[in-house]
């Protein structure tokens, strides 16, 4: 990167969130992956706005990552500026019954803001390890519930450099998808409708979906989650079991005993390693079912 673009990026954020040759092992949730050649960490939404227009105009390759919880960087690195947005950038607002929250607040946190107004719906995303801003981009959901039943609007940076509110009937939402992604918006704000309800049963529920995914999901390995999505009419978990890949291991990546639909880093496994069982996940699924599995998993 040249020196005048890397000073400009410095000038916004402050030169003490503005890292160079980072290992992205610290900072997603399979706790491997190479180096991106420049790391920020905007302060606010107007710092974010201002790196990637920076970023746009130098047509200078960036990405903006949340908690990291859904991505997996090749370990040759990134060549571009990864932009984080997460704590920093994670205010709430609990206005009535609707939360207002930026990009970067974490699920949990949302949820916990909720249960603590007596504010009913959010349940489901207490244990979903991510971010607001990828949570909608990706339609997140679970237990039976997704982001687009409580989702009202988003604020959203566009590709031209604009910034527009977007209700939540233009997004387009499905199955881990929005146009959010499609047209290459970046997330900087959401509000989520809900209604009101009791603090102890929200709590209740919570906690109830919780012990659920720790007796199901192998929680103490490192992982992206769920690393396939679920194919039209089956379970990716199951077919991936009944293809005989429980335990299939490559160097210290591993198809979880636990739960075949997660890929583990179980001993200090590279990039390389969680791909190639992916790779030999979706060959040997395609091979036996005729049926192909897409990654849930955003490897960059």
């Amino acid at each position: 990167m040249e020196g005048i673009l890397l000073e400009k990026i410095k000038g916004i954020v402050g030169e003490n969130y503005v890292m160079t040759e980072e290992p992205m092992a610290g900072h997603c949730t399979f706790r491997c992956g190479g180096k991106a050649e420049v790391y920020v960490v905007p302060g606010n939404i107007e710092e974010l706005i201002q790196v990637i227009r920076i970023c746009r105009q130098e047509e200078y390759p960036f990405m903006v990552i949340g908690n990291g919880s859904n991505i997996l960087v090749r370990d040759e690195g990134y060549k571009g500026v990864i932009i984080e947005v997460n704590s920093r950038i994670s205010d709430i607002d609990v206005i009535g019954e609707d939360i207002v929250a930026d990009a970067g607040a974490k699920l949990s946190s949302v949820a916990m803001a909720a249960m603590e107004n007596d504010l009913a719906g959010f349940e489901f995303a207490h244990g979903i390890p991510g971010n607001v801003g990828g949570a909608v981009m990706m339609n997140a959901g679970a237990y039976g519930a997704e982001m687009k039943d409580v989702l009202k609007w988003v604020k959203v940076l566009d590709k031209n450099g604009n910034v527009i509110t977007l209700d939540a009937s233009e997004l387009d939402m499905g199955y881990r998808t929005s146009i959010i992604g499609k047209e290459g918006m970046i997330v900087l704000q959401v509000s989520i409708g809900l209604s009101l309800g009791s603090a102890e049963e929200i709590g209740m529920i919570m906690q109830m979906f919780m012990q659920r995914r720790r007796a199901k999901q192998p929680l103490e390995y490192p992982s992206a989650g769920s690393t396939f999505k679920r194919p039209q009419g089956y379970f990716a978990g199951k077919l991936i079991e009944d293809a005989g890949l429980k335990g299939h291991r490559v160097g210290g990546a591993m198809v979880s005993e636990k739960h075949c639909g997660f890929v583990i880093n179980y001993d200090n496994a590279t990039a390389t390693d969680i791909i190639h069982v992916m790779e030999d996940v979706q060959n040997t699924v395609k091979e036996k079912f005729g049926i192909d599995l897409e990654p849930e998993v955003k490897i960059i």
